[in-house]
């Protein structure tokens, strides 16, 4: 529904102040967040080309390995169905570590930043 109202003002004390834009430059250049990236990509990269690394190897072995990924191991399951149901495993395990870093090492980082910015504005 449409209507001609225009949209609420925000008041200035409903909030902490915004920091200007040079400031977000000087911070973005600053060795503390030069610290944070590190700590961030230090963790992420390696874990995203692991994982696709992994991902790649089940594609290629049930693309080229059809004999050996159709071995049955208990019943009617077989190493297809174990490398498969180990990617969903895989992913949730990267999503917990993830959260541990990101709770230890770059929330406390980048709270300190935002509370720094925030107080200098």
């Amino acid at each position: 529904m449409a209507t001609d109202a225009s949209p609420p003002k925000a008041s200035p004390d409903t909030g902490p102040a915004q920091p200007t834009t040079e400031e977000f430059v000087e911070v973005q250049a600053s060795a503390e967040f030069a610290e944070l990236r590190h700590a961030h990509r230090s963790f992420a990269f390696p874990l995203t080309i692991a994982f696709v690394l992994w991902y790649l190897l089940y594609v290629l072995l049930s693309n080229y390995a059809g004999g050996f990924m159709g071995t049955k191991l208990i019943g009617n399951v077989n190493v297809a169905l174990v490398f498969g149901l180990a990617q969903f495993l895989t992913t949730f395990l990267i999503a917990w570590l993830y959260s541990r870093h990101a709770a230890a090492k770059l929330d406390p980082k980048a709270a300190a930043i935002k509370s720094r910015m925030e107080a200098d504005a």
